[in-house]
Protein backbone atom coordinates (compact mmCIF):
# COMPACT_ATOMS: atom_id res chain seq x y z
CA UNK A 1 0.00 0.00 0.00
CA UNK A 2 1.09 3.63 -1.17
CA UNK A 3 0.12 5.38 1.71
CA UNK A 4 -1.48 4.99 5.17
CA UNK A 5 -4.76 6.55 6.04
CA UNK A 6 -6.47 6.82 9.81
CA UNK A 7 -9.86 6.15 7.79
CA UNK A 8 -12.11 3.58 6.92
CA UNK A 9 -12.39 2.50 3.33
CA UNK A 10 -16.03 2.51 1.97
CA UNK A 11 -17.35 0.66 -0.91
CA UNK A 12 -16.53 2.24 -4.48
CA UNK A 13 -19.58 2.90 -6.28
CA UNK A 14 -20.11 1.89 -9.97
CA UNK A 15 -21.16 3.41 -13.14
CA UNK A 16 -24.78 3.67 -12.95
CA UNK A 17 -25.04 4.74 -9.79
CA UNK A 18 -27.12 8.10 -9.83
CA UNK A 19 -24.32 10.05 -7.62
CA UNK A 20 -21.94 9.29 -10.25
CA UNK A 21 -23.95 11.20 -12.84
CA UNK A 22 -24.82 14.15 -10.85
CA UNK A 23 -23.15 17.07 -10.31
CA UNK A 24 -22.00 17.41 -6.34
CA UNK A 25 -23.26 20.04 -3.67
CA UNK A 26 -20.34 22.57 -3.18
CA UNK A 27 -18.60 22.30 0.31
CA UNK A 28 -19.68 24.72 2.83
CA UNK A 29 -18.70 23.09 6.47
CA UNK A 30 -15.27 22.70 7.07
CA UNK A 31 -15.55 20.66 9.86
CA UNK A 32 -14.72 17.16 11.65
CA UNK A 33 -17.15 15.72 9.59
CA UNK A 34 -15.49 17.08 6.43
CA UNK A 35 -11.74 15.84 8.17
CA UNK A 36 -13.02 12.31 8.09
CA UNK A 37 -14.76 11.92 4.79
CA UNK A 38 -11.20 12.82 3.57
CA UNK A 39 -9.79 10.61 5.59
CA UNK A 40 -12.00 7.61 4.50
CA UNK A 41 -11.26 8.54 0.98
CA UNK A 42 -7.67 8.49 1.24
CA UNK A 43 -8.56 4.67 2.60
CA UNK A 44 -10.42 4.04 -0.13
CA UNK A 45 -8.51 5.16 -2.50
CA UNK A 46 -5.33 2.74 -0.97
CA UNK A 47 -7.18 -0.54 -0.31
CA UNK A 48 -8.39 0.07 -4.36
CA UNK A 49 -4.64 1.32 -5.45
CA UNK A 50 -6.08 4.47 -6.69
CA UNK A 51 -3.95 7.63 -7.92
CA UNK A 52 -7.50 9.45 -7.33
CA UNK A 53 -10.85 9.59 -5.78
CA UNK A 54 -13.97 11.53 -5.78
CA UNK A 55 -16.76 11.43 -3.12
CA UNK A 56 -18.90 10.80 -5.59
CA UNK A 57 -17.13 7.38 -5.91
CA UNK A 58 -17.97 6.44 -2.01
CA UNK A 59 -21.36 7.78 -2.56
CA UNK A 60 -21.24 10.96 -1.03
CA UNK A 61 -22.19 13.93 -3.62
CA UNK A 62 -19.64 16.68 -1.91
CA UNK A 63 -17.37 18.55 -3.96
CA UNK A 64 -14.37 16.76 -2.84
CA UNK A 65 -11.41 14.82 -4.02
CA UNK A 66 -8.28 13.01 -2.76
CA UNK A 67 -4.99 12.28 -4.93
CA UNK A 68 -1.76 10.29 -4.38
CA UNK A 69 -0.21 10.97 -8.21
CA UNK A 70 2.97 11.06 -9.54
CA UNK A 71 3.74 13.67 -12.46
CA UNK A 72 5.84 13.87 -15.72
CA UNK A 73 8.78 14.48 -13.43
CA UNK A 74 7.81 11.37 -11.23
CA UNK A 75 7.45 13.78 -8.37
CA UNK A 76 4.82 12.60 -6.02
CA UNK A 77 1.67 14.85 -5.13
CA UNK A 78 -0.79 14.08 -2.53
CA UNK A 79 -3.63 16.01 -1.17
CA UNK A 80 -7.25 16.97 -1.68
CA UNK A 81 -9.06 19.64 -3.38
CA UNK A 82 -12.67 20.97 -2.19
CA UNK A 83 -14.97 22.87 -4.41
CA UNK A 84 -12.43 22.70 -7.60
CA UNK A 85 -12.33 23.98 -10.63
CA UNK A 86 -9.86 24.04 -13.61
CA UNK A 87 -9.09 27.08 -14.76
CA UNK A 88 -5.55 26.19 -17.64
CA UNK A 89 -4.84 23.25 -19.20
CA UNK A 90 -1.91 23.40 -22.08
CA UNK A 91 1.04 21.46 -23.80
CA UNK A 92 0.25 18.63 -26.49
CA UNK A 93 -2.63 16.28 -26.10
CA UNK A 94 -1.51 12.93 -24.31
CA UNK A 95 -3.48 9.82 -25.88
CA UNK A 96 -3.21 7.24 -23.40
CA UNK A 97 -5.11 4.38 -21.44
CA UNK A 98 -7.22 5.25 -18.80
CA UNK A 99 -9.30 3.61 -16.53
CA UNK A 100 -11.71 4.62 -13.16
CA UNK A 101 -12.30 3.03 -9.94
CA UNK A 102 -15.86 3.21 -10.68
CA UNK A 103 -15.76 1.66 -14.20
CA UNK A 104 -13.77 -1.70 -12.77
CA UNK A 105 -11.59 -3.55 -15.00
CA UNK A 106 -11.24 -2.15 -18.11
CA UNK A 107 -9.11 1.60 -19.98
CA UNK A 108 -10.30 2.79 -23.00
CA UNK A 109 -7.55 5.44 -24.97
CA UNK A 110 -8.69 9.40 -24.08
CA UNK A 111 -6.93 12.46 -24.79
CA UNK A 112 -6.22 14.93 -21.97
CA UNK A 113 -3.75 17.99 -22.11
CA UNK A 114 -0.37 17.60 -20.89
CA UNK A 115 -0.62 20.33 -18.27
CA UNK A 116 -3.46 21.25 -15.72
CA UNK A 117 -3.99 23.44 -13.10
CA UNK A 118 -7.46 23.35 -10.30
CA UNK A 119 -8.02 26.12 -7.80
CA UNK A 120 -10.56 25.21 -4.81
CA UNK A 121 -9.96 25.43 -1.07
CA UNK A 122 -8.16 22.96 1.31
CA UNK A 123 -9.94 21.48 4.26
CA UNK A 124 -9.44 24.27 6.77
CA UNK A 125 -11.14 26.54 4.09
CA UNK A 126 -8.02 27.94 2.59
CA UNK A 127 -7.93 28.59 -1.20
CA UNK A 128 -5.64 26.45 -3.36
CA UNK A 129 -4.58 26.29 -6.97
CA UNK A 130 -2.53 22.83 -7.88
CA UNK A 131 -0.64 22.68 -11.42
CA UNK A 132 0.17 18.76 -12.54
CA UNK A 133 1.63 17.73 -15.86
CA UNK A 134 1.46 13.84 -17.28
CA UNK A 135 -0.42 11.42 -15.10
CA UNK A 136 -0.82 14.06 -12.69
CA UNK A 137 -2.74 16.45 -14.76
CA UNK A 138 -5.24 13.46 -16.01
CA UNK A 139 -5.88 12.42 -12.60
CA UNK A 140 -6.99 16.57 -11.69
CA UNK A 141 -9.16 16.65 -14.74
CA UNK A 142 -10.30 13.29 -13.91
CA UNK A 143 -11.25 13.95 -10.83
CA UNK A 144 -12.73 17.59 -10.89
CA UNK A 145 -14.51 16.39 -14.07
CA UNK A 146 -16.09 13.40 -11.60
CA UNK A 147 -17.77 15.98 -9.08
CA UNK A 148 -19.58 17.94 -12.06
CA UNK A 149 -20.96 14.31 -13.16
CA UNK A 150 -18.79 13.32 -15.71
CA UNK A 151 -17.27 10.05 -15.99
CA UNK A 152 -14.15 9.34 -18.53
CA UNK A 153 -16.23 7.18 -20.81
CA UNK A 154 -18.59 10.17 -21.54
CA UNK A 155 -15.95 11.68 -23.26
CA UNK A 156 -15.88 8.41 -25.75
CA UNK A 157 -17.65 6.88 -28.89
CA UNK A 158 -20.74 5.24 -28.52
CA UNK A 159 -19.50 1.70 -29.71
CA UNK A 160 -15.63 2.60 -27.83
CA UNK A 161 -18.37 3.21 -24.54
CA UNK A 162 -20.30 0.12 -25.32
CA UNK A 163 -16.92 -2.11 -25.26
CA UNK A 164 -15.90 -0.89 -22.07
CA UNK A 165 -19.43 -1.08 -20.23
CA UNK A 166 -19.52 -4.76 -21.46
CA UNK A 167 -16.28 -5.25 -20.16
CA UNK A 168 -16.93 -4.07 -16.18
CA UNK A 169 -15.85 -6.96 -13.65
CA UNK A 170 -16.45 -5.81 -10.47
CA UNK A 171 -13.58 -5.98 -7.45
CA UNK A 172 -14.11 -6.84 -4.00
CA UNK A 173 -13.59 -3.10 -3.13
CA UNK A 174 -16.39 -1.86 -5.33
CA UNK A 175 -19.96 -1.37 -4.33
CA UNK A 176 -23.04 -3.53 -5.88
CA UNK A 177 -23.69 -3.00 -9.70
CA UNK A 178 -26.59 -0.89 -9.99
CA UNK A 179 -29.45 -2.75 -11.31
CA UNK A 180 -29.55 -0.54 -14.75
CA UNK A 181 -28.89 -1.56 -18.66
CA UNK A 182 -25.91 -1.15 -20.70
CA UNK A 183 -28.40 0.71 -23.32
CA UNK A 184 -29.00 2.87 -20.67
CA UNK A 185 -25.47 3.63 -19.67
CA UNK A 186 -24.42 3.88 -23.16
CA UNK A 187 -27.12 6.05 -24.46
CA UNK A 188 -26.29 8.46 -21.32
Amino acid sequence: MRGDSPGQARPVVVVGDPVLHNPTEPVTAFDDELAGLLEDMFATMYVAEGVGLAATQVGVSRSVFVYDCHDDDDVRHKGHLINPRIVATAGPEQRIEEGCLSVPGPYATLGRPFSATVSGQDKQGNPIEVTGTGLFARCLLHETEHLAGTLYIDHLNRRKRSRVLQAIEPFPWNGPLPQVSTSELIDG
